[in-house]
């Protein structure tokens, strides 16, 4: 799991300083948890998040960004409470999630929102 900073965020993400539209540069789909130290159902998701990342290696990769110390990242998505999770296929618009999900959850949003896409896509 690799923790995202601005400069990694343009090159890995979304180049948003020269792109107005959306447009994925990730190789994998991508779950971006923005999340900060001092919140207590941020340190809920992150061991969870932590098992994702086995589970799903090679297939998804997850972020995460702290928000205090990327606080552009976080004004550029608008966040406003943490955690926010950001879902993000790779030929789709990112889908954003508040709150301290469960993992069924993440596991379900992984295969409905990032996965089916690629299913689809190589048949």
């Amino acid at each position: 799991m690799e923790h995202l900073t601005k400069e990694k965020f343009l090159k890995k993400v979304f180049d948003y300083e020269n792109k107005k539209e959306w447009e994925f540069s990730g190789e994998l789909p991508a779950i971006i948890d923005f999340y900060a130290d001092w919140c207590a159902p941020c340190k809920m998701v992150a061991p969870i998040l932590e098992e994702l990342a086995e589970e799903y290696k090679g297939k998804v990769n997850i972020y995460k960004i702290d928000t205090e110390a990327e606080q552009e990242l976080a004004a550029v998505f608008g966040i406003r409470s943490i955690p926010s999770i950001l879902f993000v296929p790779k030929n789709d618009k990112p889908q954003m999630a508040a709150g301290a999900l469960p993992k069924e959850s993440f596991v379900q949003a992984i295969n409905e929102i990032l996965l089916n896409e690629a299913a689809v896509e190589n048949n």
